[in-house]
């Protein structure tokens, strides 16, 4: 049965995003005249990136419910509470920043059951398990993080992973 992606995103299969067209395959969709609520969860995740204090590479993420309703939780790479806005140190994969998936997270109702995850770099592999444990079922990205195994633990555990980029330079001002 073919089916339509609303925001024209293939790999997009968010039971919101797809419809199942019954016969007719020409049916399309409307034009999109605005940026689809993943798009805008997306910036979201890049505005809190901003916010990160990590001197290598910065990083933030938005987890919203099922029906992408509700922001449940937000977060963005730094150090921890209380300490020194900066990195511990400048070696590659040993700055001691929390990650923003980490902090977003432990901040999220653990019994909500198929949080979408809106990040800026795909995850690293411990944050793709916690995801798993956390119960995301999508995960949207904007970039690909330099070690890609934290996809393949995603595909592994059945969690959609969505290079999100096709509207990314639409609807912005300047």
């Amino acid at each position: 049965m073919p089916v339509i992606h609303k925001d024209r995103v293939l790999g997009n299969t968010h039971p919101l995003n797809v419809i199942e067209v019954l016969g007719d395959s020409t049916a399309s969709v409307d034009e999109v005249t605005r940026p689809p609520l993943y798009e805008v969860y997306m910036r979201m995740a890049e505005e809190l990136a901003k916010r990160s204090t990590c001197a290598r590479l910065q990083v933030g993420t938005v987890l919203t419910d099922a029906r992408l309703e509700h922001v449940v939780s937000i977060g963005y790479n730094g150090n921890a509470r209380g300490f020194a806005n900066r990195c511990d140190s400048d070696q590659k994969g040993r700055c001691g920043c929390i990650h923003s998936e980490m902090n977003a997270l432990v901040k999220s109702p653990g019994q909500l059951r198929d949080k979408v995850a809106f990040v800026t770099a795909s995850p690293c592999v411990m944050c793709a398990k916690l995801m798993v444990q956390t119960n995301v079922s999508h995960v949207f990205y904007r970039t690909a993080y330099r070690d890609t195994s934290g996809l393949e633990v995603l595909d592994k555990a059945g969690i959609v992973a969505v290079h999100y980029t096709l509207w990314k330079d639409l609807w912005r001002d300047g």
